[in-house]
């Protein structure tokens, strides 16, 4: 597959906007702290977690087996969702509206899309901790999902393809809006790419999971 990662490998995916573009819903200095400290951070954590566990396989050692699984799926989990995160915003002036796969399957299982969007926003708002609120696709039973992510390793239904995500841990939005997470939210969703969204919902019903923007998947 052309999408195959060797061990330690793993590549800070570069933003598909400027750091002023999500102005003034998200700061320039937010998204550069973000997307060049904390996503890189993910980054570095699962490509050294990986080459530790070669290493292991190859000494047959693994008696610090606990730690670096629970490393790789820390950094795997983070670097996953936030290269999502970054693809799924678009400037608040790029006004785009849900398509039509996204209505029909949001309608299918949510009833409202209003209603839909109402419960992803209270379950970003309320997710204990730092977290994500995520939609998602679940194959296994052919709909979406709306899950909080209090860790993002945790809570999650195994099989499903994140579509839609909003991270709340405070370094997403502490700069702009202090501790008024509801708000930041509130706000964020007017940057939401429907067009992306609905990309990936295509894409997730064909089981593909692309992580960059515009990434083609065999």
């Amino acid at each position: 597959m052309t999408n195959f990662v060797p061990a330690g490998k793993h590549k800070l995916p570069p933003l598909p906007y400027p750091y002023s573009a999500l102005e003034p819903v998200i700061s320039a200095d937010t998204v550069r702290i973000h997307h060049d400290i904390h996503h890189k951070a993910y980054v570095e954590g699962l490509n050294k977690a990986e080459l530790a566990m070669v290493e292991a396989r190859r000494c047959n050692d693994f008696s610090l087996v606990k730690y670096w699984e629970n490393e790789l799926a820390f950094n795997g989990s983070g670097h996953i969702l936030h290269s999502i995160y970054w693809t799924v915003m678009a400037p608040e002036c790029y006004g785009s509206e849900p398509m039509r796969c996204t209505v029909q399957k949001v309608t299918q299982y949510f009833g409202r899309f209003d209603a839909f969007m109402e419960q992803f926003i209270a379950a970003a708002t309320k997710v204990e901790g730092s977290g994500w609120a995520i939609v998602a696709w679940n194959p296994a039973w052919s709909r979406l999902e709306i899950l909080m992510a209090e860790k993002h390793q945790n809570l999650t239904q195994w099989g499903v393809i994140p579509i839609l995500v909003i991270d709340v841990w405070e370094h997403a939005y502490y700069l702009d809006y202090q501790s008024k997470r509801e708000q930041y939210v509130k706000e964020w969703v007017k940057l939401i790419n429907w067009s992306e969204v609905e990309r990936r919902l295509v894409l997730a019903m064909r089981r593909k999971v692309p992580l960059f923007y515009a990434d083609e998947v065999d």
